[in-house]
């Protein structure tokens, strides 16, 4: 009944309230003792005051008429709650701006918080600046936080978004032009995360059906895609494919990127790479379960099990498990073009 009244109390917009008033916020089936006691426990932590305590109701544990709300007194747990979490995180990290926000605010961010503390405790802060979406991934698991979800204005109450090194404007894509296939209808356009598999790719472009080759450069490619029709300005429609490692955090950023663009996957380099051994090193990559799903969704079932058995036991395969000339013949031949 205490924690209720306190609660009620905190969304109460006047100075005062009426004994009236805080009667009609409990149900008939509580007893006046109860209610009582609350309110007297509430008079004696000074979150009311008594107005005029000798005109009261006159029952055996006497309420006065009407009460003053000491919004200071009010809110005490909630400041004493985020002292307390400050104890507990890292120097940079400022929580000043929350004293003055409301406690829903509050209880809406500490989870974010707690995850963008235990990232800076365990790999400080970065010394190379990343995409939004790719810091995002890495504070909180969810690539769209800072762009769609309000964590960008998390990052500024807490004082550490210049710190981030996060930037939001998309540089300019790396991209190899085949100009003898260009079409007014559809072009078809190859994006690799890794720079070693584009070089790889790069000769033997004009040798495919393909307008382009794109270096995806990890996490780059989500908010730097918008610039390949600027940059090439073919018309017509923009097929394009995707190829990055085999890991957690490749199936992430292909996931990411399809929500930007009509992006489908280069299926066959990956059934290619299933026949390659993996490699441990990526237990502690963060996972995306639906974009896992989806992933899969795109092989057999026999392949999608692999894929899992893979993922599941922290392994990966990279990029560069497939030879030049292994990643030139499936982009000649490749069936899902």
């Amino acid at each position: 009944m205490y924690e209720y009244l306190i609660s009620c109390l905190r969304k109460h917009r006047k100075k005062t309230i009426s004994l009236e008033e805080l009667e009609s916020l409990v149900t008939g089936e509580t007893s006046y003792r109860e209610f009582s006691e609350s309110v007297s426990r509430l008079v004696d932590d000074g979150v009311l005051l008594e107005k005029s305590p000798e005109k009261n109701n006159g029952k055996e544990i006497p309420l006065c008429y009407r009460y003053g709300i000491d919004r200071h007194a009010l809110l005490k747990d909630h400041r004493e709650g985020i002292l307390e979490c400050r104890l507990g995180l890292e120097s940079d990290i400022s929580l000043e701006a929350y004293y003055g926000l409301s406690e829903s605010t509050w209880k809406r961010d500490i989870p974010h918080i707690e995850k963008i503390d235990g990232y800076i405790s365990k790999m400080g802060f970065p010394q190379v600046t990343a995409t939004s979406q790719e810091r995002s991934f890495q504070l909180v698991g969810d690539e769209k936080w800072i762009d769609e979800k309000g964590g960008k204005a998390v990052l500024e109450r807490l004082g550490i978004w210049e710190k981030l090194k996060i930037e939001c404007s998309p540089d300019p894509l790396m991209i190899g032009v085949n100009a003898d296939v260009f079409s007014k209808d559809i072009n078809l356009h190859l994006v690799v995360e890794n720079k070693a598999t584009f070089m790889a790719l790069l000769d033997g472009l004009r040798d495919t059906g393909y307008a382009s080759l794109i270096f995806g450069a990890g996490w780059k490619i989500v908010s730097n895609i918008d610039m390949l029709s600027i940059q090439l300005g073919t018309g017509g429609i923009d097929r394009i494919y995707y190829f990055g490692d085999l890991d957690s955090e490749g199936i992430s950023i292909w996931s990411a990127l399809s929500e930007k663009a009509d992006v489908e996957l280069g299926t066959d380099f990956y059934r290619a790479l299933l026949n390659k051994s993996s490699s441990i090193g990526k237990e502690n990559q963060k996972r995306n379960p639906e974009a896992i799903e989806r992933f899969v969704e795109c092989f057999s079932e026999q392949e999608s099990e692999e894929i899992l058995r893979i993922l599941d036991s922290g392994r990966y395969i990279p990029q560069e498990a497939l030879s030049k000339d292994e990643l030139l013949e499936i982009w000649r031949d490749s069936n899902w073009k």
